[in-house]
């Protein structure tokens, strides 16, 4: 499936090159062609039902399911052709004067190594929400005014990394710290598979390195915690009872305290059974923030109820994890050494400003490689 470049594309070693570009085609595996055209006969038989408008959010859920199978389908289909024409430019290079093909060759197929790579990721977010926005909350650990910081870090990395991935991003509330950083902050991240890809974020964050906020100089070790829930559609079915909530409104200011409302247009809920509260300041009207935050709290209830089951499955099982929930996944080392490293994958890198400033997909796609390695189990050991 994923080709192998090497050096060796010369008139010389013409099953070589012939192995570089017959790499197997992406419809098998992972791509599982045949099951994505049954889906989308599936859902074009929905469409065209005379009833498919009467429930209008699941007719969007279906319509948006259908369009990125309809372009994962296209996409495979250009990889494939593409595939086709390198063996093609094989057979060409491997005879008599086929040398001036040689650069060109190896052109393409680093193009097609490349685009393979891509699918192979996307053909991995398969999961039942991997399409959703997603919901992202940070929340400093013990340590003040460093940790804090260290939470504003974080959000500056991921807020770069979705502006670079083409992703909208909205914050929906942000409480700044006293001296520096937050207190915590919750944003959304809205693009395809923007939950599928951001979910592998989510855990402990530790930083390592010499705060500045230390007159002695000394090195500091500070840790966030980072969750992540889908923004699940409409037709999920969260009973909320209104009498199971305490809704509070208070002024609302932005970060920086930049802005100041007049009126009390921010809304705090919580949700007296579970404790969970979520809050939002980002809309000037009160009504737009109630709905927001409900939306959050919706998110957040499925998202326990979904952990709920899996705990279950799991003592049913008795499995035993040394990475449990919200565990510390990865180090960011700024003193004495540079260095970052994903605990899960072992995946490191040593240009910490590169990942600082966005540059995270290397440890997703690790992870996400990493889990189907281990056979798509929640968390790898």
């Amino acid at each position: 499936m994923i080709i192998r470049r090497t050096a060796c594309c010369s008139t010389k070693s013409r099953r070589t090159c012939r192995l570089l570009a017959h790499g197997s085609k992406p419809s098998g595996g992972i791509f599982d062609t045949p099951a994505k055209e049954a889906r989308l006969k599936e859902l074009t038989r929905l469409i065209e039902a005379p009833d498919f408008w009467n429930k209008q959010d699941k007719a969007n859920a279906t319509l948006k399911e259908k369009a990125v199978l309809e372009r994962s389908l296209k996409e495979l289909i250009v990889i494939t052709n593409r595939l086709g024409d390198l063996e093609a430019m094989v057979e060409l290079a491997g005879e008599e004067g086929g040398d001036s093909l040689q650069a060109e060759l190896a052109t393409d197929l680093a193009v097609a190594k490349s685009d393979l790579a891509k699918a192979e990721i996307s053909a991995l977010l398969s999961g039942e929400h991997d399409n959703s926005n997603a919901i992202i909350a940070l929340h400093p650990g013990a340590g003040g005014t460093e940790a804090q910081d260290w939470a504003e870090m974080l959000m500056r990395m991921y807020l770069r990394w979705a502006e670079k991935s083409g992703y909208k991003r909205e914050i929906i509330d942000y409480q700044a710290g006293e001296e520096a950083g937050v207190k915590s902050v919750t944003f959304m991240v809205s693009g395809e598979y923007a939950y599928g890809k951001l979910k592998a974020e989510a855990g402990v964050h530790r930083l390592v390195r010499i705060s500045p906020f230390d007159a002695n100089k000394r090195r500091h070790t500070s840790f966030v915690s980072l969750y992540v829930y889908p923004d699940i559609e409409e037709e999920i079915d969260i009973q909320i009872d209104e009498k199971d909530l305490r809704i509070d409104t208070y002024r609302a200011s932005s970060a920086g305290g930049q802005h100041v409302n007049k009126t009390d247009s921010a809304v705090r809920i919580t949700h007296l059974p579970t404790n969970i509260v979520v809050q939002c300041q980002n809309e000037r009207s009160q009504l737009k923030n109630k709905a927001v935050a409900m939306k959050v709290l919706k998110s957040r209830l499925y998202e326990m109820k979904q952990k709920e089951q899996e705990d279950k499955l799991d003592k049913i099982a008795g499995e035993k994890k040394d990475i449990a929930w919200g565990s510390q996944i990865r180090s960011y080392v700024f003193q004495p050494y540079q260095m970052v490293k994903d605990h899960r994958t072992g995946h490191e890198v040593g240009n910490i400003s590169a990942v600082m400033d966005g540059d995270i997909d290397q440890f997703i796609e690790a992870y996400l490689m990493g889990k189907r390695a281990s056979g798509g189990g929640k968390d790898m050991e």
